[in-house]
């Protein structure tokens, strides 16, 4: 089973406070622009992490694999902003007989033996080494983002009640 990580932000009473003012529209929409660029510094650490793995020997490369996609079961269901990193084609296996595809956004399910391990091999994490690593540098980032759009949300609402 995967490992959970866990972070709270504190410090943010002027953000909060500017989310007051804007509405529940807003607030969707520049916060899913923060969010995806916080994630997306993540996802690029991954890749980072992920191309000194890469065996240049085989097509395949698990840092062109590595996607940022945006979660709507988790925003469907409980409202929340939501977005993945992670490995594209999972874990998926050739079917028997058929031949692999050894181009270079070719499946890579090899990925889960180098980030979990196995037991005749240790792990080398990039997936959770790039969030735990980076979680600082994307909280700073979504909050930067986030405040910035909210600031333009104003602005918009103050000039429009100019009007």
């Amino acid at each position: 089973m995967a490992d959970g990580v866990e972070f709270s932000i504190t410090g943010l009473d002027s953000l909060l406070g500017k989310l007051e003012a804007v509405t529940y529209d807003l607030k969707r929409k520049g916060g899913r622009s923060a969010l995806r660029k916080a994630a997306q510094l993540v996802a690029n650490k991954a890749k980072e992490g992920a191309e000194k793995l890469d065996d240049t020997a085989t097509g395949r490369s698990i840092a062109k694999n590595i996607a940022l996609r945006w979660n709507g079961r988790v925003f469907k269901q409980t409202g929340d902003l939501a977005f993945r990193v992670g490995v594209l084609h999972g874990a998926v296996l050739p079917k028997k007989g058929a031949t692999t595809d050894l181009s270079a956004n070719g499946p890579t399910p090899h990925w889960r033996l180098l980030e979990f391990g196995t037991e005749k091999m240790q792990a080398t994490p990039f997936m959770r080494k790039a969030l735990a690593d980076n979680i600082g540098a994307a909280t700073d980032t979504f909050v930067t983002e986030y405040e910035k759009a909210i600031d333009r949300a104003i602005k918009r609402a103050a000039k429009k009640a100019a009007q």
